[in-house]
């Protein structure tokens, strides 16, 4: 007796026909050129925005402080060279002095990270909430 021989078939290598993928990509971007040409022109309401305008209200009791911090680590209160030790003894007093006590702190194009956030600390720890960040530099002791 024989052995029964079984053919098995050729398994054909499975083929991407570039053809059929290129009328898909075509109709695709054929879709979306008629979606976008048909779309509505978006309406849109008009709004007036104010514009900004120096205050005409000066108070004449404008007494708030300007702390300048340098890059070499000087610092300058009022363009008035002062030593980091002084800060905070300077910053009680005004507290004392004013009503109102309000603080720019400000600093030159190489003024050091760590010396400004001392300053800031300084202020926080006296209390005082009305303190901004001047976000231009201007020149040493201006």
């Amino acid at each position: 007796m024989e052995g029964t021989k079984i053919k098995v078939p050729v398994r054909k290598k499975a083929r991407i026909e570039i053809i059929p993928l290129i009328d898909v990509i075509f109709f695709l971007l054929a879709t979306f050129v008629l979606f976008t040409l048909s779309l509505n022109r978006i309406q849109s309401v008009p709004v007036d925005l104010p514009a900004a305008k120096p205050s005409t209200d000066q108070n004449p009791k404008d007494d708030s402080v300007t702390i300048q911090v340098s890059g070499e680590g000087a610092i300058f209160w009022n363009r008035e060279l002062i030593d980091m030790s002084e800060v905070p003894s300077r910053i009680a007093f005004y507290k004392t002095q004013s009503e109102d006590p309000r603080i720019l702190v400000a600093g030159d194009e190489r003024a050091r990270f760590g010396t400004t956030v001392a300053v800031l600390d300084e202020i926080r720890k006296a209390g005082i909430s009305k303190f901004s960040v001047e976000t231009r530099t201007r020149p040493t002791g201006k």
